[in-house]
């Protein structure tokens, strides 16, 4: 008998599910996707940090809002409009944060060239450079812990190194605490103003960390190690006792320990089965901000360190937490909260009450959230048999035996990642009828050091053979026209487009090309000086231009332009440090020469990358047409 009371049990609740579905009639037929323009995209707001008030009434951010980055102020528990506090029409502004007194520490460019200065804005409005100088990039290093000064980094002294400067906030007068003798990152300034922690890397995957006494100029190894280790210095604990650093010593993927500055000894913190990519302590340590890289997500605990126990964030709409600010007081902290389909949205939380409010939300209010697509997680295997991750955006409402345009994109790099986060570019194609695929090739991050070194020497060769298999899986979708996948992306990405055309000549329908590296010979030469040791790091990953001249020349696409026979749009800023500008205008004349259509656009106020939305309108509206024109066809 109790061997029938299983299927009995189904049946009623198979019965009941029925007589709900017929009780309630047919579930209403969704609405078709409405199509939006690339201006409706771009009201979306971008955000470049935020901090809280030192009477923590207010929060100060940064966004695009009015098209450019600018500072704004909002209260700690929302209502109203943001109040703009800066007005820039031309170069980004990107917060710092607030000093007791209420004055702003903010950070600019000029014309994205990279060579960001720091400034005070006053209360009643009026703006001062406070690290004046031509040609030189200063770095903000922390408020002291004492709150009476801040740490900046420059390399006025010499280009190819950073020297760390106090600036007391009574005399604004800044002093040398540690002159670079080359091949050093600084990172922290202990709070007990005695040691600075050190980078010093020596391959992208092999590196040490070092202290430096400000008082004795002793500078001493932590982290000696054999073979490739990578290590890099976290932060220091608020009584200066301890310094955590995230190593993959013995290990796949990156964990934290915490080195006893008066023992030597270390003990693993925070260890996981995916890359941590961030752990730091709270000013007064109660706190401990845990973030891990889970498959192009972040995992993000707050741990209460009294109990060792993560604390219990309010529900959150779907996304990941990231930039977590936690104010002085530990009671208070703000953040946001971003996914694949959804802009973020920043939120501020009384921890005591556990009462969070939304305070300025990203997305354009013009555009139903429904219509929107989620990133989904997928893999292939590649040539060799190493699998491979990507995120696939596919298009709503796709009818059977639709055959749909394809474009792959690859990010920058090299050992970058693309991950679930909001792009409005993604969103326009995708929502334009075209499936996305952003491939994680091997060279990327987040997946292990294994994977992570997979490319070294062989840019433009095993990587691109992971985006050109990329292809087959589209194809086995059953939804991708298989003559119709084209390639895209930026900077290093860009690189891989014009790879991909030149090298593999006849895989791809078309390139879109954004400030990518064509001549690795030139590209590595004019790396800028500020870049220091990781110029090194460069040369051992792709090649050295002295010794590897050969080998550059073969993967650089600019010196097989003959080859490229597909339609390519090139985008790039007038103003960029990384990839010149001539890069672009050589790939462009000489594939002119062979009668493919070529389209360049080119912005005299931009450097690597976009930080005014009317130049991304105009760059994006570009690629869509020309998708449209050489990818898509007409009548689709």
């Amino acid at each position: 008998m109790k061997r029938q009371l299983v299927p009995r049990l189904l049946l009623t609740v198979s019965l009941s599910v029925a007589a709900f579905v017929v009780l309630a009639g047919p579930a209403p037929k969704r609405a078709a996707p409405r199509n939006y323009t690339i201006e409706q995209f771009m009201k979306t707001i971008r955000f470049g940090g935020a901090d809280i008030s030192p009477d923590e009434q207010t929060v100060l951010f940064s966004s695009n809002q009015d098209g450019v980055f600018n500072l704004y102020e909002i209260p700690f528990n929302g209502g109203g409009q943001p109040k703009q506090l800066t007005f820039s029409k031309t170069d980004a502004i990107f917060v710092i944060g607030y000093l007791t007194d209420g004055r702003i520490l903010y950070s600019s460019d000029q014309g994205g060239n990279e060579l960001n200065h720091i400034y005070l804005r006053e209360r009643d409005g009026a703006v001062s450079d406070l690290t004046p100088g031509e040609k030189a990039k200063f770095q903000f290093g922390g408020l002291s812990h004492d709150r009476k000064s801040f740490f900046y980094q420059s390399n006025q002294r010499n280009k190819a190194a950073f020297d760390v400067f106090e600036m007391d906030l009574t005399t604004m007068k800044p002093r040398l605490i540690f002159e670079n003798p080359g091949g050093f990152f600084p990172g922290d300034v202990s709070p007990d103003k005695r040691s600075i922690a050190l980078s010093r890397p020596y391959t992208s995957t092999n590196g040490d960390v070092y202290l430096y006494d400000i008082q004795t100029k002793e500078n001493k190894l932590l982290t000696k190690h054999e073979g490739e280790v990578n290590n890099g210095p976290e932060g220091f604990s608020p009584d200066s006792k301890k310094l955590l650093i995230s190593t993959d010593e013995g290990n796949e993927f990156a964990y934290v320990k915490a080195y006893d500055l008066s023992t030597g000894q270390s003990m693993v913190l925070d260890k996981a089965n995916w890359d941590i990519a961030g752990d730091y302590l709270s000013y007064k340590g109660r706190y401990r901000v845990l973030s891990v890289n889970n498959d192009a997500r972040t995992e993000l605990k707050i741990i209460d360190t009294r109990t060792n126990q993560p604390i219990k964030l309010p529900p959150m709409p779907g996304g990941d937490v990231t930039g977590v600010n936690i104010a002085d007081s530990e009671g208070r902290m703000i953040f946001f909260v971003n996914s694949s389909n959804s802009p973020s949205t920043l939120f501020s939380y009384d921890i005591k009450s556990g009462k969070a409010a939304p305070l300025v939300r990203g997305l354009n209010p013009e555009i139903n959230a429904d219509d929107l697509v989620s990133g989904e997680v997928v893999r292939f295997k590649s040539f060799d048999g190493m699998e491979v991750p990507a995120l696939l955006y596919k298009p709503k409402d796709v009818k059977p035996g639709t055959k749909l345009p394809a474009i792959l994109q690859i990010h920058g790099g090299p050992g970058g990642q693309t991950r679930l986060t909001y792009s409005p570019l993604t969103q326009y194609l995708v929502n334009s009828g075209y499936v996305v695929l952003a491939v994680n090739n091997r060279g990327s991050s987040g997946y292990g050091k294994t994977f992570f070194a997979a490319d070294d020497r062989k840019h433009g060769d095993a990587d691109l053979k992971d985006c050109v298999e990329s292809k087959k899986f589209l194809t086995q979708t059953g939804y991708v026209d298989p003559v119709k996948i084209g390639i895209m992306g930026g900077s290093y990405g860009g690189y891989m487009t014009l790879a991909g055309l030149a090298f593999t000549p006849e895989e791809f329908a078309v390139g879109v090309d954004i400030f990518g590296v064509a001549n690795w010979l030139r590209t590595l030469n004019s790396m800028p000086e500020w870049w220091g040791p990781q110029r090194e790091a460069m040369f051992k990953e792709i090649g050295n231009p002295k010794t590897d001249s050969v080998a550059l020349y073969n993967k650089s696409p600019l010196f097989h332009t003959e080859r490229i026979k597909k339609p390519l749009i090139v985008i790039q800023g007038a103003n960029d440090p990384r990839v010149l500008k001539i890069e672009s205008d050589e790939i462009v004349a000489n594939v002119k020469k062979n009668g493919v259509p070529v389209e360049y656009v080119t912005f005299p106020d931009e450097g690597h990358g976009f930080v005014k939305k009317e130049n991304e309108i105009t760059a994006y509206k570009a690629v869509k047409e020309f998708l449209d024109k050489y990818l898509k066809g007409p009548g689709q």
